[in-house]
């Protein structure tokens, strides 16, 4: 089982925004990358078919494939990218408490996937509160 991780999708309200922050970097020919200031120690497990679960206000929503984890050295300081897949995958919603940087996140944890026409046009807000009163 591969494992996953799960940040905070800071700046973005819905799943939309994400997809077209992707097609932005596909249009600029380059990943969408994500910046981090620590390097995953599990790095090979999530290269493993890991993917990058993303909690939009307060709630997991979807992820993406992780492609590769680059560690980048720059004199004293030292980040991590983190480039991601091209589709961006609906899941169940999952509420996520606020947290700092990125956790691991393993596979009997995750949400599943929503398939296409199994929910996945759904409105977010609905699926948020259809999910906080356990209906879903």
């Amino acid at each position: 089982m591969p494992l996953h991780l799960v940040k905070l999708c800071v700046g973005v309200d819905r799943i939309e925004q994400l997809t077209a922050w992707g097609r932005e970097e596909r249009g600029k020919s380059r990943d969408p990358i994500v910046h981090t200031r620590q390097t995953p120690k599990r790095a090979g497990e999530i290269l493993e078919g890991g993917s990058l679960y993303w909690v939009i206000k307060g709630v997991i929503l979807c992820r993406q494939a992780v492609l590769r984890i680059d560690c980048i050295e720059d004199g004293a300081t030292t980040r991590c990218e983190i480039a991601l897949g091209d589709a961006v995958i609906a899941t169940a919603p999952q509420p996520r408490r606020a947290f700092q940087g990125w956790r691991y996140f393993e596979a009997k944890d995750a949400p599943p996937d929503l398939l296409s026409g199994a929910g996945a046009e759904m409105p977010t807000d609905l699926a948020r509160e259809l999910r906080a009163i356990g209906a879903w």
